[in-house]
């Protein structure tokens, strides 16, 4: 089993660091290029956020115009249509997310690790980003989503431990869902009850619960769900994350 001490080091950007000089490449950029590309992510960002409170059946095309102040002929410069922007929106939230934990878990061996080390990454990414976690919500069991990005790697990484006989799961459907559905059920709590300024903030402490740790807390249930022992399944989740570069995670 690999362990902290062996695993590929890597760095967490500092957030004072100072700001790089732009590259030869960007100086050179054309201006136009750099508006279209400019435009281009000012739509996605603001499909996101609506889509993220009413889904992509709740949007239409000229509330993300609005939202991201283009003209409405802009949009189809850049997409042919609200399903396409809805599309790439997937593919940012789920593939390119998906690809950061392949590189962040590249040095892990034990599939248990792998699925804690995932597990919490997507947590506290949802907690650090509102709207990127109220997206994975509600879009996280879609066709899309399954087929692809966290889904696919999620049942590839199930099927791992199964086949090292680290998981002792009958159904590794069942499992999946255990699994993707615990996250998503976390994350809601965490922005519904935990982050600041949540709605519902007094929920918890009324109840008698704590959203302390949640990520590492969850990590072990469902590392007990797919058949390690408490102990085991605690030590794993507690074990210190391998970081990123910010550039990187953010995709």
């Amino acid at each position: 089993m690999t362990n902290a001490t062996n695993r590929r080091p890597t760095k967490r950007s500092s957030a004072s660091a100072p700001v790089s000089p732009p590259s030869v490449a960007e100086e050179r950029e054309p201006r136009g290029a750099r508006r279209k590309r400019e435009t281009r992510a000012r739509l996605l960002d603001a499909a996101l956020r609506l889509m993220a409170e009413k889904g992509m059946e709740g949007v239409a095309i000229n509330e993300i115009t609005e939202a991201a102040d283009v003209g409405f002929g802009s949009f189809y410069n850049h997409f042919e249509s609200k399903e396409a922007i809805y599309a790439t929106l997937v593919d940012n939230v789920f593939e390119e997310f998906a690809n950061m934990l392949d590189r962040l878990a590249g040095g892990i061996t034990d599939p248990a690790e792998v699925i804690a080390v995932s597990v919490r990454h997507t947590i506290l990414r949802a907690g650090r980003d509102p709207v990127w976690g109220r997206f994975l919500i509600r879009e996280g069991f879609s066709a899309r989503a399954m087929s692809r990005g966290l889904g696919q790697r999620l049942l590839r990484d199930i099927g791992n431990g199964i086949a090292a006989k680290r998981f002792v799961v009958a159904d590794p459907f069942i499992g999946f869902l255990a699994v993707g559905g615990t996250v998503l059920c976390v994350i809601a709590a965490e922005l519904n009850f935990v982050a600041p300024g949540a709605s519902a903030a007094g929920v918890l402490k009324e109840l008698g619960f704590s959203g302390e740790r949640l990520p590492e807390r969850t990590a072990a249930m469902l590392l007990q769900t797919l058949g390690l022992k408490r102990p085991e399944a605690e030590k794993i989740a507690a074990r210190p994350l391998p970081l990123v570069e910010e550039a990187v995670e953010e995709g």
